[in-house]
């Protein structure tokens, strides 16, 4: 009895965020889920998926942004991991300072830091100004509105976030573990594969969705360093239904985007790795 009348206040206590995801994130998927699926008469028909996924173009910027995310996301792991491990390894000291390095990008606004690229990347930017002083190129090289510039911006945006989601997990694996791997005759690099990565793999998972899912989703960064020759998901989806008026098409990009994601996360948790010492 005494549990029930301790649950019940905690119960109400989630009632207010069970509403506001109620009315504010699941009924709008769900109206867009919906939408997506009605005809011109309010039927039920599967004729816009047919004509988007047969439409050239959305094939296209679809491989286009499933390989930038795809790029974007194991560069994140491979320098995030790292340096989250090392980061956990420190003093307290030197650890505060790092994170508020880490922090810090997260502060500023997604715009400013977009548009910081293009002083960077530009025509008469600091790197070609540097590749053209030293003699390495005779002009200007076009980096800005390429694929390459979308992926740079997308990795400055989101690794501070797969830093901080493993910072966090590593932070549970107690260091004990580690050091009866190392007395047990494992290697460093064995230990950090096969105690460690297993250990903090809810971080990574968290990780790698937060980071491929923002890739795939982002609009300023595309719109900006990739403009109008370099479309993604998020800037067709933008010109559909702002400049073509078609939000029809909108709509289904908007749930394809979605079904991109989920699959992927559900698809990656059926890879945990076992704890081996």
């Amino acid at each position: 009895m005494n549990r029930l009348h301790i649950r019940k206040p905690f119960a109400l206590l989630l009632l207010p965020g069970i509403i506001f995801l109620l009315l504010f994130f699941i009924a709008p998927l769900l109206f867009v889920l919906v939408e997506s699926f009605k005809g011109a008469v309010g039927e039920i028909t599967l004729f816009r998926y047919k004509e988007v996924l047969t439409d050239s173009q959305f094939r296209l910027v679809f491989v286009r942004t499933l390989r930038m995310a795809l790029i974007v996301t194991p560069i994140a792991v491979l320098v995030g991991y790292p340096s989250a491990y090392l980061m956990t390894k420190l003093t307290t000291a030197k650890k505060s300072i790092l994170m508020s390095l880490v922090i810090l990008p997260l502060m500023t606004s997604p715009v400013a830091r977009t548009y910081a690229w293009i002083v960077i990347l530009g025509k008469y930017g600091i790197v070609n100004q540097t590749l053209t002083s030293i003699g390495f190129l005779k002009e200007p090289a076009r980096l800005m509105y390429t694929e390459g510039a979308i992926i740079v911006g997308l990795l400055q945006l989101f690794l501070p976030i797969m830093i901080l989601t493993l910072v966090s997990a590593m932070e549970n694996v107690q260091e004990e573990i580690e050091e009866a791997a190392l007395s047990l005759g494992s290697s460093r690099v064995g230990c950090f594969f096969r105690v460690i990565v297993p250990l903090s793999f809810d971080g990574l998972l968290m990780g790698v969705a937060l980071v491929f899912t923002g890739s795939i989703t982002a609009y300023v960064t595309p719109a900006i360093l990739g403009g109008a020759k370099v479309l993604t998901l998020s800037t067709l989806m933008r010109q559909e239904a702002l400049v073509l008026m078609n939000w029809e098409a909108a709509t289904v990009i908007a749930v394809i985007m979605i079904l991109t994601t989920l699959i992927l996360y559900n698809g990656l948790r059926l890879f945990k790795p076992r704890t081996l010492v």
